[in-house]
């Protein structure tokens, strides 16, 4: 009997790094609040997307466009970036590259990494630029939002970042 109780723990110990890996959406949405946008000592590096690979391809259709209109203007909100995609979580980390906007020379308005790994939860790290460019669409001056946290599958998670805000959910399909 005792093996058998051993058997049933070890089989209960390594049951979630076994069910970790698979495909999820993932929903993300960039938003500014009310104020002025907090300049970053340096724009934004023209290798942003470094290892990352492009959501082109798996990019989904969006599920939280509830939340997304309650980040109105008229409730002192701006929406910068809203996208959807499917990606492969499991112990390796998973980078994607992620952007909004015209491309101007190498540069989006909104440029960053996605970062997703997951063992028995799943940490995501952020690194998003938040991009100003002058007429001749030069890049002039960047926000930076770098943020890493631990996330619950399933649940909507707000990230604070000065002025910046993150919303993001990761619902396995």
């Amino acid at each position: 009997m005792r093996i058998f109780r051993h058997l049933a723990l070890l089989l209960a110990l390594f049951a979630p790094l076994a069910m970790a890996d698979g495909q999820y959406q993932v929903e993300l949405i960039v938003f500014r609040q009310a104020g002025d946008p907090l300049p970053a000592s340096q724009p934004a590096p023209d290798d942003w997307a470094a290892g990352a690979q492009a959501i082109a391809g798996s990019e989904r259709g969006t599920a939280l466009d509830d939340a997304a209109a309650k980040l109105s203007p008229d409730n002192g909100y701006q929406v910068l970036l809203h996208k959807a995609w499917a990606q492969n979580l499991s112990a390796t980390p998973s980078k994607v590259a992620v952007a909004e906007g015209n491309q101007q020379f190498g540069h989006h308005p909104v440029e960053g990494t996605v970062t997703l790994t997951q063992v028995r939860f799943t940490d995501v790290a952020l690194d998003f630029w938040i991009n100003r460019f002058d007429a001749d669409g030069l890049l002039t001056g960047s926000e930076r939002l770098k943020q890493n946290a631990r996330l619950k599958n399933g649940e909507l998670t707000y990230l604070d970042h000065s002025n910046l805000g993150v919303l993001i959910k990761i619902v396995p399909l």
